[in-house]
C-alpha cells in the first residue's frame, strides 16, 4: 500500500465525459483521461482494506489492491503484469464493464470507490504505448487443434487462453469481421474499433488464426470442424432478441434494437448501406422500448443521428436514487443509472407496458402504453398488474426494441451447425452467452478463461 492515507487525503476524480454538443456531433469515445499526475493519484486511493470486497465481486478475481498500488509508484509495467494475469482484455472492461468492483468498494459504503474501471484503461493504454504488450506466443506446441465458433469477448478469451497453453487455435466468425457483439452491439462513443482490431493484431501474431466470412453450417461444413479439431468450442452469444407480440408489431419503422446497432457500426467501418436498407433516426420521434444498456446505446445512437426526440419507456418501476435497507453493501447496487446517452437529451419513463402500435399507410406513428403496478406475492416473486389508468398514446415514427436477448437452446444450435454427430461427444465444449444466457462483457471473458480450462485439461487425457 502506497499511500496508507490516500483515501482520506485525495477526493475521487473521474475523468468526466466530453462536452455534450462536442460529443453528440460524432462517434469519437465519450470519456475523457486524467493526466498521469492524476491517475496515479486515484490509484493511492485505494486503501488494501484487510477484506478486498472488490476482488469478491470482480468475476475475473481481478487484484485490484495490487495493481493500483504499482499503478501509483508509476510501476506500469509491474501494474500490466498484475492485471492481465487475471484479465486478458482490459482494454475492454476498462470501457464497458459497470465496474462491479466499484460497486463493492469499501469507500463505495460513502459513495466514493476508487475510480478502479478508469484506471484499468490507463494500465493497458499505457502498457500499449511502452511496448509492454506482446504476442502470447508460446514456448512448446503440443500439437493440438482447437476450433472456437464465434469471437466475441468469449471466444476471444477462450482462443487467447487455449493459444498460450501451446494449442493451435482457429476462431471461425460468421460476419466479415471478428469482434461479435464488441465490435457490432457496442457503439463507437463507448469502444472505439481500433481497440479490437489492435488486440486481433496482437493475437494473430501470436498464432492464433482468424476465418471471417465463415459460418459453421453453412459455408463450411460442421462434421469437417467436427472430425478435424481435437476440441470444439461454441461461443456463439445470446443473439435471439425478445420480440413484442402485440397489435401492430408487423408496421414498418420497427426494429430491434441489435439491427439498428449493428447498422451504425458497419457504416462507420465504411461499409456502404443501400439508402432504402437505412434505419435512420434522422428526423423523426424516436422510441426505444427497454431500459438497459443496450436501450442507453440506441438513446446515444439516435440522438448522434439527429432524432428530432428520444423517448425511453421501461416496464420495470424507477430504481430509488440510493440504496434501499434489504440491498446493502457490498452487494451490487439496485439504483437507477444513468449513462452518459441520458445525459444528452431523452425522455425516460417508468412503469408502462406496451399494448399495440398504431399507424398509417403500413408504419408506425405510435405505441399505446399502459402503466403498471409491481407487488410481491407470497412467496417472493414480483408480480406486475396494469394499475387501471388510462392507457396513453406516445407519437414515434421509429421504435426501437431493446428488451434483451435470448439464448438458443444447445440442442438446435448444436444440429444448426451441423455438429450434431449422432455420438456422445466429449470434445465439444460451451462457454460465455451461450451456456449462461445474456450477460456483462467480463462474465463472458471469465467464462471463456473457464471453458479453455476445461479444454487444455481435456486435450491432456488425449
Amino acid at each position: 500500500m502506497g499511500k496508507p492515507t490516500g483515501f482520506i487525503e485525495i477526493p475521487r476524480k473521474p475523468g468526466g465525459y466530453r462536452p455534450v454538443q462536442e460529443r453528440t456531433g460524432d462517434f469519437g469515445e465519450v470519456e475523457q483521461r486524467l493526466n498521469d499526475e492524476d491517475r496515479r493519484a486515484q490509484a493511492a486511493r485505494c486503501m488494501d482494506c484487510g477484506v478486498p470486497f472488490c476482488h469478491w465481486a470482480c468475476v475475473l478475481g481481478n487484484r485490484n489492491p495490487e495493481w493500483q498500488d504499482a499503478l501509483y509508484k508509476g510501476n506500469y509495467r509491474e501494474a500490466y503484469e498484475l492485471l492481465t494475469a487475471t484479465n486478458p482484455f482490459p482494454e475492454f472492461t476498462g470501457r464497458v464493464c459497470p465496474a462491479l468492483c466499484e460497486k463493492s468498494c469499501v469507500l463505495n459504503i460513502h459513495n466514493e470507490p476508487v475510480t478502479v474501471r478508469e484506471n484499468e484503461c490507463a494500465v493497458i493504454e499505457q502498457a500499449f504505448e511502452k511496448g509492454y504488450v506482446k504476442p502470447g506466443s508460446p514456448f512448446v506446441r503440443t500439437g493440438k487443434r482447437v476450433a472456437v465458433i464465434g469471437s466475441g469477448p468469449a471466444g476471444l478469451a477462450v482462443a487467447d487462453r487455449l493459444n498460450r497453453l501451446g494449442h493451435k487455435v482457429t476462431v471461425y466468425e460468421a460476419r466479415d469481421a471478428a469482434g461479435g457483439l464488441l465490435r457490432y452491439g457496442i457503439p463507437d462513443f463507448k469502444l472505439q474499433k481500433s481497440v479490437i482490431d489492435r488486440r486481433l493484431e496482437i493475437m494473430e501474431a501470436g498464432g492464433i488464426c482468424f476465418r471471417v466470412n465463415n459460418a459453421v453450417g453453412k459455408d463450411i461444413e460442421g462434421a469437417e470442424i467436427y472430425n478435424y479439431y481435437d476440441a470444439v468450442c461454441l461461443a456463439t452469444g445470446a443473439m435471439i432478441p425478445r420480440d413484442l407480440a402485440v397489435p401492430g408489431r408487423n408496421l414498418s419503422g420497427i426494429h430491434f434494437a441489435l439491427d439498428f446497432l449493428m447498422q451504425q457500426n458497419k457504416m462507420i467501418r465504411g461499409i456502404k448501406v443501400p439508402e432504402e436498407q437505412r434505419l435512420t433516426a434522422d428526423g423523426k420521434q424516436v422510441l426505444i422500448i427497454g431500459g438497459g444498456d443496450t436501450g442507453a446505446d440506441c438513446v446515444g445512437t439516435a440522438i448522434r443521428q439527429k432524432a428530432l426526440s428520444v423517448t425511453q419507456i421501461e416496464i420495470m418501476p424507477e430504481p430509488p436514487s440510493e440504496r434501499m435497507a434489504d440491498n446493502p453493501w457490498p452487494y451490487w447496487p439496485n439504483v437507477l443509472r444513468t449513462s452518459s446517452s441520458h445525459l444528452e437529451g431523452c425522455d425516460r419513463r417508468w412503469s408502462l407496458a406496451t399494448k399495440g402500435f398504431l399507424g398509417k399507410d403500413g408504419r408506425v406513428t405510435a405505441a399505446k402504453v399502459i402503466g403498471v403496478t409491481w407487488s410481491r406475492s407470497a412467496s417472493g416473486r414480483q408480480v406486475m398488474s396494469e394499475n387501471g389508468k388510462k392507457s396513453q398514446v406516445l407519437k414515434a415514427d421509429m421504435v426501437l426494441l431493446c428488451m434483451g436477448f435470448l439464448p438458443e437452446a444447445l440442442d438446435a444450435l448444436v444440429k444448426k451447425l451441423g455438429l450434431d454427430t449422432g455420438r456422445e461427444s466429449k470434445k465439444l465444449f460451451v462457454c460465455g452467452d451461450a451456456r449462461t444466457g445474456p450477460g456483462l462483457v467480463l462474465r463472458a471473458i471469465a467464462g471463456g478463461i473457464s471453458a479453455a480450462e476445461d479444454i487444455d485439461t481435456y486435450l491432456k487425457t488425449r
